[in-house]
């Protein structure tokens, strides 16, 4: 029995392989890159989608107010005991260059404990902003990229309190947050505005 050889591709089919995996990358980088990265948006697609919001340049602003209350956030490893008080579980899967920003409604010093996990690394910026004076006052007290991060929470005022995350690869990313402690409510931020969202705590 004789093997017949393989079809080799031309290389006008090779050229045009190659030509059409430039340009999807290259529209991937203008439609999805700058716009989250530089807030750079040539096409309009980074607005229209929010993307350009993830370019954040208030962050360095918002890091200088947070160091006005060091011991705010104290981190920890995720082993550090419960917080007496409600518990709450939330889980999200981020589709690709999706954002979504989850706060808990907190009294000046009501304590929290939480660990957040994820399967893929996510920018993230860990703030909150008082009541009076609103988001012009946000302190943010962690802005960095991880797929995880834990600790222990003592708000300094009373306000909203959380997470914004960003996942900017081209793969879902999946994230679960236990939080206990003095909570009085929570809001979720994401593609359908401001939301009130019940405490879901986790199954015993």
């Amino acid at each position: 029995m004789t093997s017949e050889p393989a079809d080799r591709p031309s290389r006008r089919a090779l050229f045009w392989g190659t030509a059409i995996a430039l340009a999807a990358g290259a529209a991937a980088v203008v439609l999805f890159v700058l716009p989250a990265e530089t807030g750079i948006d040539p096409t309009g697609f980074g607005k229209s989608s929010g993307l350009s919001s993830m370019a954040n340049p208030q962050a360095d602003e918002a890091l200088k107010r947070g160091q006005q209350h060091p011991d705010a956030f104290t981190p920890g490893n995720g082993t550090q005991a419960a917080e007496p008080g409600p518990k709450d579980r939330f889980t999200y899967e981020l589709a690709p260059y999706e954002e979504i920003e989850l706060k808990y409604v907190l009294d000046k010093g009501a304590p929290i404990t939480f660990r957040w996990k994820a399967d893929g690394p996510l920018n993230y910026d860990m703030h909150a902003h008082p009541f009076e004076g609103g988001e012009a006052l946000t302190e943010s007290y962690a802005v960095t990229r991880a797929d995880q991060q834990a600790g222990r929470y003592v708000a300094a005022f009373s306000g909203i309190h959380g997470w914004h995350w960003q996942n900017r690869t081209l793969s879902t990313v999946r994230i679960t947050l236990d939080t206990s402690g003095r909570i009085s409510g929570s809001k979720l931020f994401g593609p359908h505005g401001e939301q009130d969202r019940a405490l879901t705590p986790p199954a015993s």
